[in-house]
């Protein structure tokens, strides 16, 4: 495993969560990670992961810090509410966004400031944990292709598995020992050069989704030694919530 040193500046935010958060992971986790050199050691880019687990902020961080960057996340706007976790997360750069609402439009033209300003912007395409019964990426939203096809930078796809034993989806109860084993595979960059070429209408930027995800896949493919669906499960023909808790009850809120 290769680490590359951070050369950004932290910020006190970041210190402050190096000194609890890296110490705690290092106790609870076991990692193996792969090619992350991957991610560029400078300049704006994106980094697509999928999504298992609400701990996959922390591991993924982890594994984005390690490699040299600063990540910089798209965070449901209901944590920052709170005056000293929201305080903190805008110390940290984090970007909240009012998910499902008009107001998202905000998030993204700050996603892509950052950007811009050469920060490294981590995106989950599917936007909320996979329904997917055996936690298969399911179909991405558009979002992340929208910030590459709109920044021009590249778009590193990284495959993840392992979180889901650390804090199994939608629980709130951390599995912590024994150790568990997190493995995280950065591919190349997303080739989306053609596609940035054309005017942006949503028949390219799903081309684009579609792509990434696909590089996100087979990523996962390659970490679990098995073959995803042919079909990328979809919430809305599933007849599932497009966030939350699918398995509670839609009269109690969830927006995580």
């Amino acid at each position: 495993m290769r680490v590359r040193k951070l050369e950004k500046k932290r910020g006190w935010a970041f210190t402050f969560a190096a000194s609890i958060v890296k110490p705690t992971l290092l106790s609870v986790t076991r990692r193996t990670w792969v090619d992350g050199e991957k991610i560029p050691a400078t300049g704006g880019c994106i980094v697509v992961l999928n999504h298992i687990s609400h701990a996959d902020p922390l591991v993924s961080a982890h594994f984005v810090y390690d490699h040299g960057r600063l990540p910089r996340y798209l965070a449901k706007s209901g944590l920052f509410r709170n005056r000293w976790l929201g305080g903190f997360l805008h110390a940290a750069g984090q970007i909240p966004v009012e998910r499902l609402t008009a107001s998202a439009a905000g998030a993204y033209a700050a996603a892509v400031a950052a950007i811009e300003a050469g920060e490294c912007v981590v995106v989950y395409p599917e936007g909320t944990l996979t329904r997917d019964p055996d936690l298969w990426p399911m179909r991405g939203k558009s979002g992340a292709a929208r910030l590459a096809l709109a920044t021009g930078v590249p778009v590193v796809p990284v495959g993840q598995w392992g979180a889901q034993h650390l804090l199994p989806p939608y629980s709130t109860r951390p599995d912590l020992l024994p150790p568990k084993q997190i493995v995280m595979k950065a591919g190349d960059p997303v080739p989306l050069d053609d596609l940035r070429a054309l005017d942006i209408t949503p028949a390219v930027v799903r081309q684009a989704t579609d792509r990434i995800m696909a590089a996100i896949v087979a990523l996962v493919e390659d970490i679990r030694g098995e073959s995803a669906p042919a079909e990328r499960f979809d919430p809305r023909t599933a007849g599932v919530t497009a966030i939350g808790n699918p398995h509670r009850s839609p009269r109690r809120k969830d927006q995580r």
